[in-house]
């Protein structure tokens, strides 16, 4: 549902002051009734119908979400943060980053570690691995 405009919470202000019930003024709005009772409580403390500051940007993942990113990391410890931050979607289907789930991790005492990086073996070293794990079998 999309959000009431500053003109429509003035509106909607008027008609309850008018004595049109909270119900029939979120059938008008096509709003649920608890957004009407926010606003007349929000009118009511405040004096006026406008959104309150907010501060800062919303956060990309929900409690619950956080709470799923450290037992899934922790099942999969050679895991990195990158992989981790792929198996969890964000609020409204966003992807996770690999800093959001390096944060989360470190928050729950979890430091994540990038892999180390070896040298990429050849097909010949593959043989010659293969040759030598023979010799030592038999």
């Amino acid at each position: 549902m999309p959000r009431l405009t500053s003109a429509e919470r003035e509106r909607a202000i008027g008609r309850l002051e008018a004595g049109d019930t909270p119900e029939a003024v979120a059938a008008t709005f096509q709003c649920h009734i608890s957004t009407i009772y926010r606003l007349l409580q929000r009118f009511v403390i405040t004096g006026s119908t406008a959104d309150a500051e907010r501060s800062g940007r919303p956060r990309v993942t929900t409690p619950r979400q956080d709470r799923h990113i450290f037992p899934s990391h922790v099942a999969h410890p050679f895991r990195t943060a990158a992989e981790t931050a792929r198996t969890v979607r964000g609020t409204h289907q966003a992807p996770v980053s690999r800093q959001t789930a390096s944060r989360r991790l470190r928050f729950r005492g979890l430091r994540n570690c990038r892999p180390a990086r070896g040298p990429v073996l050849t097909v010949r070293h593959r043989q010659a691995r293969l040759h030598w794990a023979q010799g030592h079998l038999n």
